[in-house]
């Protein structure tokens, strides 16, 4: 019982945190998720040590976090567009840090590095985009963002409702005994009849496009959950860390906004 209160008080400030964040202004926002990307980075970076990879945990926080401040910049048009690209060199100069460094298994150190920046910060920066995705100067608005949230939630809660009520069939076992097709397919009918509920109280998008967001949410939602649960069952633990009690890490909570974000932002893309 103690355990179940801990858990449902830390999710509803988790909640209320997120919501907070994206409707009261876009800088909190953009300053709650770099706080967000340097804390998974920390996990992840935890979670892939070993005696053969030493990743430079420090460097490549600084460059996500970089990485994250001018996407921020660009989205709220403090900055052009164009100076997004110098990430690119950025990124490339963590090559040539690792060319002086006396160390074995140098591909790998780059490999296990670089992967913490493009799977966690690159889908957190792109968050900064969901208040404007169709680049019109000026605009900005938080609902598209706050929708996409509130479908991620809903998705999962209503999947593991579900999958602990009626499911039988196992989704994936290999990676997660635990995820059944009817609690996937039950998640998936209640976020899509939410989208075509949110599209009645926020008209920026039609109940056509929410649902079909829905769609990208639930699609690569669950396989975000399945990666993140792969990386834990190569490493052996339950949860990405311990700053969420009864919630495991950060990682644990965002699984499937990392990957849902970039096909959603690409989907908003060409059609906003």
């Amino acid at each position: 019982m103690n355990n179940f209160f801990t858990r449902t008080i830390i999710g509803i400030l988790f909640v209320i945190l997120i919501v907070s964040s994206i409707i009261v202004s876009r800088y909190f926002f953009s300053m709650v998720f770099l706080l967000v990307t340097i804390m998974c980075l920390k996990e992840y970076y935890s979670l892939i040590k070993s005696e053969e990879v030493v990743s430079g945990k420090i460097r490549e926080i600084i460059t996500a976090s970089l990485l994250f401040v001018s996407f921020t910049l660009a989205s709220t048009e403090v900055i052009e567009f164009k100076y997004l690209f110098l990430n690119i060199p950025l990124i490339f100069l963590v090559f040539v840090f690792e060319l002086f460094k006396k160390r074995k298994n140098n591909l790998l150190n780059i490999s296990y590095s670089m992967s913490g920046v493009f799977y966690i910060a690159l889908p957190l920066s792109l968050l900064n985009f969901f208040y404007n995705p169709g680049f019109i100067q000026g605009e900005s608005n938080y609902s598209i963002l706050l929708g996409f949230f509130i479908l991620v939630w809903i998705y999962d809660v209503a999947a593991y409702l579900a999958g602990s009520s009626i499911g039988r069939h196992k989704l994936y076992e290999r990676i997660s005994p635990k995820k059944t097709w009817e609690g996937s397919i039950g998640g998936a009918i209640i976020c899509m009849i939410s989208a075509f509920i949110f599209s009645k109280l926020f008209g920026e998008l039609s109940a056509m496009n929410w649902i079909i967001i829905a769609a990208i949410i639930v699609l690569f939602g669950t396989l975000g959950d399945l990666v993140e649960s792969m990386f834990k069952r190569n490493v052996n633990v339950k949860d990405s860390g311990s700053l969420l009690p009864g919630h495991g890490g950060l990682l644990d909570r965002f699984d499937s906004v990392l990957f849902a974000s970039p096909f959603v932002f690409v989907y908003l893309l060409f059609i906003t």
